[in-house]
């Protein structure tokens, strides 16, 4: 079972097969798959899906959905409807369970694909992210740390305080 407070790191490359599977290196595949043996793949920015332990994902959108509907219950949204639906919306469609295949292999999902932006056969990177794994698209992984990167020190600095 993984650390329930797990610190994941690594960079790798890996290769989509033609049906758009992909081997997930063995530790990080055990530090995102539950208990249940299942996996929660979310879109999270264009170019990058990231990978989380399902029932830790779920214990956290259980969490913030039912304060939500406190809200909505107490009269507190009545003027944030439009970002409720957006929400709602944004939530049918950025998450789903997967069971990753043996050896570590997880078949990306449709209409996940076309997020990714990666051909069948093409290049991948996975990357831990501290308390996810992220599926990034090459390019916009390298536009990612650009943007990160100049930052690591100061925020490195900030955490660790």
């Amino acid at each position: 079972m993984p650390d329930p407070t797990p610190f994941i790191t690594g960079e790798y490359k890996r290769t989509l097969d033609e049906r758009y599977r992909l081997m997930l290196p063995a530790e990080l595949a055990e530090s995102v798959t539950d208990q249940d043996g299942e996996t929660i793949v979310t879109k999270e920015r264009a170019g990058c899906l990231s990978l989380w332990a399902a029932g830790q994902w779920q214990e956290r959108l259980d969490d913030g959905i039912a304060l939500i509907r406190q809200k909505m219950h107490t009269g507190r949204m009545e003027q944030r409807w439009d970002d409720v639906q957006r929400l709602g919306r944004l939530l049918s469609t950025r998450h789903r369970t997967v069971k990753l295949a043996g050896r570590s292999r997880l078949l990306v999902p449709e209409g996940y694909r076309e997020f990714l932006d990666v051909p069948a056969g093409g290049e991948v990177i996975i990357v831990g992210a501290a308390i996810c794994v992220e599926i990034w698209n090459p390019q916009a992984w390298r536009d990612a740390l650009r943007e990160d990167m100049p930052e690591f020190t100061r925020l490195f600095r900030q955490l660790s305080e």
